[in-house]
């Protein structure tokens, strides 16, 4: 199977069967949950993976968010070196839940205003409103994905150099 598999719209669907859960669980708390990253721009080849990320306002408590996070199977893993992004993975040891289980995704937990979410989002409104950056970032994926053999280990490690230049060309323009 292809690592970087071309766009499908059931993907946006899929990040709202999610969010459904996650408005849910933190209903109450002033917090927005964002579809990021590949899969959130039409006509864009992906990694099937959602990228989701829960803005927090200033008042909202991470540690309220964590918790409830903590009651539907997520586990705060820590922020990976990357400053106001907190990441939480799905606890494998627990009953599979009807959605979250069966949609391959990332969830991270971000202040509005932070750096991270900042970039997340205007890369993402930069590739859904420019088709050439769109096609050169797919292009760009693709060939990585091949000289990774379509590992995906790998492939995170070598995207990390081969596309960052090409990501921070275009926010350090925005």
């Amino acid at each position: 199977m292809q690592l970087i598999q071309d766009y499908q719209e059931s993907w946006k669907e899929n990040f709202n069967q999610i969010k459904e859960v996650l408005v849910d669980v933190l209903f109450g708390l002033d917090v927005t949950v964002e579809h990021v990253g590949s899969t959130a721009v039409p006509g864009l080849a992906a990694k099937p993976i959602i990228d989701i990320d829960i803005a927090c306002a200033k008042n909202v408590k991470f540690d309220i968010v964590r918790k409830r996070l903590s009651t539907i199977g997520y586990e705060h893993k820590g922020d990976f070196s990357i400053p106001n992004r907190e990441v939480f993975k799905r606890n494998t040891k627990q009953e599979k839940h009807p959605v979250l289980d069966m949609i391959a995704h990332h969830l991270y937990v971000c202040p509005y205003g932070s750096l991270e979410l900042k970039r997340h989002l205007l890369f993402r409104n930069f590739l859904i409103d420019n088709a050439d950056a769109r096609i050169t970032y797919q292009e760009i994926k693709l060939q990585i994905a091949k000289e990774a053999n379509q590992i995906h280990a790998v492939y995170a490690e070598f995207k990390e150099d081969a596309a960052s230049d090409f990501i921070n060309g275009i926010l350090d323009k925005l």
